[in-house]
């Protein structure tokens, strides 16, 4: 049982939320891409676990992931088709072992489809 105590505390030790999160959108594409800075050991047992993307409060996209692309970030990209200008984009990235962060952006001259 002492094991296994040191063995929870040792791994919530390194566990940590992402330490940034960089937005573009672009407003031609109007993709919006993303990428989670989240340094790790191994990308395969401690990495960004899920990705929400919101439009102006509203949860319009949830990704899970099973893995980290690699050691320091996470990239991701998404179609956002009915932002208009003055939207607020966010995305809310979780560590899969413990934590989170969120992050938003304002968009610029989107012209209508």
């Amino acid at each position: 049982m002492l094991i296994s105590s040191f063995v929870a505390f040792a791994s919530a030790a390194y566990a940590h939320t992402p330490s940034d999160i960089v937005i573009t959108f672009d407003p031609k594409t109007r993709i919006l891409n993303a990428v989670i800075m989240h340094g790790v050991s191994n990308p395969e047992s401690h990495f960004i676990r899920k990705v929400d993307i919101a439009l102006n409060g509203k949860e319009i996209i949830e990704h899970a992931l099973s893995r980290q692309d690699n050691n320091a970030s996470q990239a991701v990209a998404y179609l956002i088709p009915d932002v208009n200008t003055g939207d607020t984009l966010s995305v809310e990235a979780y560590c899969s072992i413990s934590g989170k962060l969120n992050k938003e952006v304002r968009a610029v001259s989107v012209n209508a489809p």
